[in-house]
């Protein structure tokens, strides 16, 4: 019963609304690279019942768009608004706006149209959605206007005022790939570090056809003093890269470590980094690409 109370109590819902053009839907793709549940245009009828549902039964936060696209529902939003605080559900609300002349360029970009335009001017459509959406807006907690932003500075933005540290985190997959000069190096990598400097198993008979995953060939390649000082380094140009390439809005990061084969030192070094960022809650993957080689 414990463990369903923590659950509920770490549960929320991020609430998007706002202007038609003003990034709704990147913001939205912005909270799903960091692990949240996303909904777009959820009618605000359903918004008690999916986030009761997802406050017991679920193992992430949700984010949700709900606008005027809803047409005639979307006057039922306040109600629901009442009955999630009635309930005592977690929510925040982000309210995302643009000036008129911003909307409209964006609009005339796309040429989709505009929810409240079905005849007349799109200035007076925007007019119309901004009065409309008066009253959400005034109870919003974040109010973020887009005008002046791009797709980097918004997510920027949200992550500022919006994530928490194990969030902006998840935003960024990491892919941590050892790998053999021999056999080439590895393609599409940010960061690639030679680790062919550290003293080799290869030329030690009985680890030989070992490989990293084998404690006797960890043990040789980590009690070294080079390599522990190799490490300490790495690790801390690490904690200084990626904040920064994730406050640059990058989603993907990949980093190889080579060693001759990529049998032996390559792999110790990438668990070991692996480890490392797991413990700093950074979302990685490893792979060991030439592991099976026979080469070092």
């Amino acid at each position: 019963m414990k463990k369903k109370e923590d659950k509920k109590k770490d549960f929320e819902v991020m609430i998007i609304t706002g202007l038609s053009g003003a990034g709704k839907t990147e913001a939205l793709k912005y909270f799903e690279d960091a692990g949240y549940y996303c909904i777009d245009n959820l009618p605000p009828h359903l918004l008690v019942e999916i986030t009761t549902f997802f406050s017991l039964k679920a193992n992430k936060n949700i984010a949700l768009v709900t606008d005027l696209r809803s047409w005639y529902f979307f006057q039922e939003i306040h109600g629901m608004i009442e009955k999630l605080k009635e309930k005592k559900l977690k929510f925040r609300i982000l309210f995302l706006e643009a000036s008129i002349s911003t909307i409209k360029k964006r609009y005339s970009l796309t040429r989709r149209k505009h929810p409240l335009v079905a005849t007349g001017s799109l200035s007076n459509g925007i007019k119309r959605e901004i009065k409309k959406m008066e009253k959400l807006k005034d109870i919003s907690n974040v109010i973020i206007n887009t005008t002046l932003l791009n797709s980097r500075e918004l997510r920027l933005e949200i992550a500022e005022r919006l994530m928490t540290g194990s969030e902006k985190s998840k935003v960024m997959k990491i892919s941590i790939v050892s790998f053999g000069y021999t056999q080439g190096v590895q393609e599409n990598m940010d960061i690639i570090m030679d680790v062919r400097f550290l003293p080799n198993p290869y030329y030690i008979e009985e680890l030989k056809d070992l490989s990293g995953k084998d404690q006797k060939v960890i043990d040789f390649v980590l009690k070294r003093t080079v390599t522990k000082k190799f490490l300490s380094l790495f690790k801390n140009m690490l904690d200084f890269l990626i904040p920064k390439y994730i406050e640059e809005g990058k989603s993907y990061l990949g980093i190889g470590i080579g060693c001759t084969g990529g049998r032996h030192r390559s792999v110790v070094i990438a668990e070991k980094i692996n480890e490392y960022l797991g413990l700093k809650g950074y979302s990685s993957k490893l792979f060991h690409m030439d592991i099976d080689k026979k080469n070092d």
